[in-house]
């Protein structure tokens, strides 16, 4: 076989170059369009991300026909992330570590990305980009609980849902406070309630209530949505 001329050697690696450029100009557009988003949320434009990431406005309508499409690319990565965090909490052999990493990971994540967050929150079209993991995420959580449980380290009456409305209760902290860091704070106090230990005395109230909750096994990006017959939560 004749080896290759270098008139074939140098046209592939032009043909290479742009395909690195287009990989390099996607990745700084998802890196803007975070930075975009969070500084500015919904009312942010597709001409503001480029903008942003130094790139022509051809350039991002190249990659991405609208801001939406750009938005459903984000919201997907980002669940994607959510379910690698809750993977790491299955594989770990040390249930309790596992659960409080995913759970610290998760939370990280949302104060990271509390503009895309907005995002989920009132886009009626962003949610669904992240379906795809949604039940993987359940699975993970179920079994994160199921294991700790198990291993004697977290309360017997704590229900996978709980989690789900402990992120929404950590991402309040850095929604309403304006400091990215108090939600760890917050976390650790939870912590000390989630935990197995003989002074545990009273049960949890509510154990039926999240059964009448849309928690998607925890979609944590989002607020769990009660249904029009369902009472408020019982203070008791």
């Amino acid at each position: 076989m004749a080896a290759p001329s270098a008139f074939g050697e140098a046209g592939e690696a032009r043909a290479r170059r742009p395909r690195r450029d287009r990989e390099v100009n996607r990745t700084k557009l998802l890196a803007a369009a975070r930075e975009v988003f969070r500084d500015h949320g919904l009312k942010a434009t597709l001409d503001d991300v480029a903008r942003h990431a130094g790139l022509g406005v051809g350039t991002a309508y190249r990659h991405f026909p609208n801001k939406q499409a750009l938005i459903d690319e984000l919201v997907d990565d980002m669940f994607a992330r959510v379910e690698e965090a809750t993977r790491e909490g299955v594989e770990d052999s040390d249930a309790w570590r596992g659960l409080t990493a995913s759970l610290e990971h998760v939370a990280e994540l949302q104060a990271l990305d509390r503009g895309l967050r907005e995002v989920v929150l009132h886009s009626d079209r962003a949610v669904p980009a992240g379906l795809r993991h949604r039940e993987q995420i359940r699975r993970n959580v179920d079994l994160v609980v199921e294991r700790a449980k198990e291993q004697g380290v977290l309360r017997a009456d704590v229900e996978p849902w709980d989690l789900a409305v402990i992120q929404q209760m950590l991402a309040a902290v850095t929604e309403r406070s304006g400091q990215p860091d108090l939600w760890r704070r917050y976390l650790r106090l939870l912590l000390d309630g989630l935990r197995a230990g003989p002074e545990r005395t009273e049960p949890l109230p509510g154990r039926d209530y999240g059964k009448r909750l849309d928690v998607p096994g925890a979609n944590w990006m989002g607020p769990p949505s009660p249904s029009t017959d369902v009472p408020a939560p019982p203070h008791g």
